[in-house]
């Protein structure tokens, strides 16, 4: 018998004393023609770029060691998700260390209620700094609102990472985020093909302060401008501005102008403000500049437009363009508010509506036609890869400037395919 042969042999009778149980080896080295089982979750680690940002074997902290990582909202979809893989990361490289007790390595996820609230942000940001994690993890609301608590928190020897959202500070050690340009482009090319590179389209941006929303929102305009002459942005709706558009949309529906609403609110401020000076003066100068019909006027504007929903104040908008043919939302609650204003004004059929995210609603309403395609993130990913991030900083091994967490586009067409479903976020 020839060595294979042998070997054969002796395999075959391996396996039956095995199968048996009268081998000597453990359960465990029991070879049984299947392959290991495979996270559900894998295919999210499996975008994230370098890989190295979703490898745990390296980590090797000190017990207790204190990771503190802050959302920019804890109850979304997307955020869930976020927040899910950063809990994954903290397990992962629990078990890989064997830490129990107190010894575990403690990854702690805080986020405001409101994802535009960039007051209780920095409040929870002072409050971790106050407990001396080892790093801090942040998604920021306003990529300039915390320059002077990052200060302190290097200061006092506390790193700082982002994630989410780029940030202005200096000092980041590392950022792990979607590349918003290219998603963004992406996203302006499949509109501009959907409505056949020709018409009128609007944008969503849900705030005016955050580094992905203004990456997103240059990257599409750049991206409509140089690539496709055909398509106009008529109208930018930003949803942290929504009070001032539905005072604007209240005064022009009472017939008055953007001047004179500007006006009289300038001097109505100026009378509120003239009412804590003893300058007689200034406050006669204050009142006779704002007459009793003005006055009742913008009570009567800001009665109206605290009648108006979000919904009401961008189909308002979306109204003044009859030959609207797309609409693009940066984030998933500015694509919902841009498909909801277009079925209020009964336009589903003729505008085109695409954006940002895949929660629960995303995915219905692509399903039945209120949008057309999505572009979707990596928020599993992205909190694993960001825990990954703040070790590697607390461990001085280095870390890249930017980590790449993915993203892919899913419309009716590829909705079911496996690694389309693998990145949903319901």
């Amino acid at each position: 018998m020839g060595k294979r042969s042998a070997a054969c042999g002796v395999l075959a009778a391996c396996m039956v004393l095995s199968v048996c149980g009268c081998g000597a080896g453990k359960e465990e080295d029991v070879f049984t023609g299947e392959t290991p089982d495979r996270p559900e979750w894998q295919a999210n680690l499996d975008a994230v770029s370098p890989s190295v940002y979703t490898n745990i074997d390296d980590l090797k902290l000190e017990p207790g060691t204190y990771i503190s990582v802050i959302g920019k909202a804890g109850d979304t979809a997307y955020w869930q998700q976020v927040k899910a893989g950063v809990e994954q990361a903290a397990e992962d490289i629990n078990e890989y260390l064997g830490y129990s007790g107190a010894d575990e390595v403690k990854v702690l996820y805080n986020a405001p209620a409101d994802g535009e609230d960039i007051d209780e942000q920095v409040n929870i940001l002072d409050e971790e700094m106050s407990r001396y994690p080892d790093v801090i993890a942040i998604a920021s609301i306003d990529e300039n609102a915390s320059a002077v608590q990052f200060d302190l928190a290097v200061g006092n020897g506390i790193q700082i990472v982002a994630f989410d959202s780029g940030n202005s500070y200096q000092g980041i050690q590392c950022t792990c985020m979607t590349d918003n340009a290219a998603a963004a482009k992406t996203g302006a090319s499949k509109l501009c093909e959907a409505i056949g590179d020709s018409g009128e389209v609007a944008l969503f941006v849900h705030d005016s302060v955050s580094g992905n929303a203004g990456d997103r929102a240059g990257a599409f305009l750049e991206e409509i401008q140089s690539g496709h002459p055909g398509v106009a942005v008529v109208e930018t709706i930003y949803l942290d501005r929504m009070d001032q558009l539905k005072r604007q949309a209240a005064a022009e529906e009472l017939g008055v102008s953007a001047e004179e609403l500007a006006q009289w609110s300038e001097a109505a401020s100026g009378l509120e403000n003239g009412t804590e000076t003893s300058d007689e003066a200034e406050q006669d100068n204050a009142e006779s500049s704002i007459s009793d019909e003005a006055r009742t006027r913008l009570e009567d504007i800001d009665a109206l437009a605290a009648g108006m929903s979000d919904v009401d104040a961008a189909a308002y908008y979306l109204g003044k363009h009859p030959e609207l043919k797309g609409c693009f939302g940066v984030n998933d609650e500015s694509v919902l508010l841009a498909a909801q204003a277009v079925k209020a004004l009964e336009m589903e059929d003729s505008v085109s509506v695409m954006g940002f995210d895949a929660g629960k609603e995303q995915i219905e309403a692509l399903k039945d036609g209120s949008i057309d395609g999505l572009v979707v993130q990596n928020p599993f990913g992205m909190g694993y890869a960001t825990v990954v991030a703040a070790a590697r900083t607390v461990l001085e091994i280095g870390n890249e400037a930017v980590v790449d967490t993915g993203y892919t586009w899913a419309d009716l067409s590829n909705l079911e395919d496996q690694n389309i479903q693998a990145m949903l976020y319901e």
